[in-house]
């Protein structure tokens, strides 16, 4: 929609609030709200002032005026609002200078793919991310001076065998959650609502199922689309699940690895360039693949620990990302393979499904830092011509160690990604995509509020290993 458009769809939809979003760096999504007499064609342009003071990682409060400019093409009804509100996502500006706000992380999503088109390799990028999630009945978790812990209720779990309520047997077993019909799946209506809700959003969903957890596993997948709008169309995923579930008195979370031995949560990645509304990444190389896609695929582990900092954010990422639970902890491609990083899926023959899946990301990131990133990694692959070395066709986790001192792996700690990133941050920066302030914020944040205050925590676990020592 164009402005008018957006106008003529509130007052169709008879809406009486106006919800602007924006996003910060560590992926939460934000929001104010105006009664819709204060939106009108100019305010496409003069935007609603907002103070970015108290969002992490932004501007001191010494300079924290900032402009929220709607953006039109994003309007929709929230679903789940009383009062009938049009919500729009916003670009963040500086008042002063009228220039788009570095540390937005839309604004170096929209960077990303300025980059593309003016690198010449292509005009467009397609994004398609299959993000995975846990529903849970009940969580309980806090932490303080002397006392730490969490608690996990979920009718699904095989820890929950015992209880006496609401216990009807019929439950996944670790790591065998995947496709199982109702009423082992307890969660088919429930997703069911929520792809409905995100169609008459505007989403376009493809197939929703079961994971390979048990304390329901779930995914929904969404069709690609370009760079920017599936990052938006990523947020709203989000945002319908977690009050889809709320209504149902569940609760949803994103975190890769809330479960001890069982599977974790990605957000598998599938990418590809065009360029003239052809697809480049079909070619008559290995798996169908075009030079130009081996070189970004290159480019992608070449760069993938330092791109971990940004794709597996958290502590807890580094949970999911070990051998054993189908995480791509190594750094190779291969077709079919699920255990490698780079993956090129072999559904289909058609040159316009020809895409590279990258398995690494999961839920927890920023999906406009970690596309653009990813985004950066492959152009760098392209321009540079790198070569990804040779597919790894058969299990990687049945290698021998001798094969296995060979392929590249993972950082194993978000301190070792945030070094990693530190060191090879170069390819990010071109273009301005990614700007050193932005990459030093990122990696203070991380380090102060994330991996330092874990480190400097006594674990749960350490009692039971050590009290009586």
């Amino acid at each position: 929609m164009n402005p008018q458009e957006v106008l003529d769809f509130a007052q169709k939809n008879e809406a009486r609030q106006l919800d602007l979003r924006f996003t910060d760096i560590p992926s939460l999504q934000h929001h104010v709200s105006y009664p819709m007499s204060e939106l009108s064609l100019s305010s496409f342009e003069e935007g609603f002032g907002m103070d970015g003071s108290s969002i992490r990682g932004w501007a001191a409060i010494h300079e924290s005026d900032m402009l929220l400019i709607p953006d039109p093409g994003t309007a929709f009804m929230d679903p789940f609002a009383e009062t009938p509100t049009l919500v729009m996502y916003g670009d963040v500006i500086d008042p002063i200078t009228k220039q788009h706000y570095e540390r937005d992380p839309r604004w170096i999503a929209k960077k990303a793919e300025l980059y593309l088109k003016n690198s010449g390799v292509g005009d467009t990028a397609y994004f398609g991310a299959e993000a995975e999630f846990f529903i849970f009945d009940n969580v309980r978790f806090d932490q303080n001076q002397h006392s730490g812990f969490y608690f996990i209720d979920a009718e699904e779990g095989r820890w929950n065998s015992g209880r006496e309520k609401d216990n009807l047997g019929y439950r996944p077993r670790y790591k065998e959650g995947y496709f199982p019909v109702p009423p082992t799946d307890h969660y088919q209506d429930l997703r069911s609502e929520m792809v409905q809700t995100m169609e008459k959003c505007g989403l376009h969903i493809e197939c929703h199922h079961h994971e390979v957890a048990t304390g329901g596993q779930c995914e929904i997948d969404q069709r690609f689309n370009t760079l920017v709008k599936s990052a938006d169309n990523m947020m709203l995923y989000k945002y319908v699940i977690r009050n889809t579930a709320n209504q149902y008195g569940k609760t949803v979370t994103f975190m890769p690895k809330p479960l001890f031995a069982d599977n974790g949560s990605g957000m598998h990645t599938h990418q590809s360039i065009w360029k003239g509304g052809n697809p480049l990444f079909a070619g008559d190389g290995y798996a169908g693949l075009s030079q130009l896609a081996l070189w970004y695929i290159g480019g992608l582990l070449k760069h993938a620990r330092a791109l971990s900092a940004i794709i597996a954010p958290t502590t807890n990422s580094y949970k999911r990302l070990v051998p054993g639970y189908e995480a791509p902890v190594n750094l190779a491609y291969s077709r079919r393979n699920r255990s490698a990083a780079c993956r090129i899926p072999m559904y289909s023959a058609s040159p316009k499904a020809k895409r590279v899946e990258f398995r690494p990301p999961d839920p927890a990131a920023n999906p406009y830092l970690a596309f653009s990133a990813m985004l950066m990694a492959g152009l760098d692959g392209v321009l540079n011509k790198i070569q990804p070395g040779e597919p790894l066709d058969k299990d990687i986790y049945d290698l021998s160690p001798e094969e296995m001192k060979s392929v590249p792996s993972m950082p194993a700690s978000l301190e070792e990604a945030l070094d990693c990133l530190e060191d090879d941050h170069a390819f990010l920066m071109k273009g301005d995509v990614f700007t050193e302030e932005l990459i030093e914020t990122f990696i203070d944040y991380k380090r102060k509020n994330e991996a330092d205050a874990i480190r400097l925590r006594p674990h749960p676990y350490e009692f039971a290993l050590y009290y009586d020592i």
